[in-house]
């Protein structure tokens, strides 16, 4: 192996680390924000909709079950940045993006 090879994989690697290491965590209010399926949320108040993003792919592609738990930390922490308690997923998964609806179920109109 030349010495820029050796370099070039010494980064990749490293790079392919530290993303397995950093991961999103809920925020206070995230935590206390719900996933459900449309059906439930009839009487909850619409506030909008969050599109999340997080890379689905580091060299190889990363599994979707993943990908799928980084997107609903991250739009459940925006719900409860929006005032939100309740998402609901409006798009599938598409190379690391995914839309959700932002409720308010709870004490919707105070």
């Amino acid at each position: 192996m030349t010495s820029i090879m050796k370099k070039f994989t010494c980064i990749v690697s490293a790079a392919i680390l530290l993303s397995a290491c950093s991961s999103l965590q809920l925020s206070e209010g995230g935590e206390r924000v719900r996933v459900l399926d449309p059906s439930d949320v009839s009487s909850c108040k619409n506030l909008g909709r969050t599109n999340t993003s997080v890379t689905a792919r580091v060299v190889i592609d990363r599994p979707i079950d993943t990908i799928a738990k980084e997107l609903e930390i991250v739009a459940r922490n925006s719900a409860a940045r929006m005032g939100g308690d309740t998402i609901v997923p409006l798009t599938v998964i598409e190379e690391g993006q995914q839309t959700f609806v932002v409720y308010k179920c709870v004490n919707p109109d105070g």
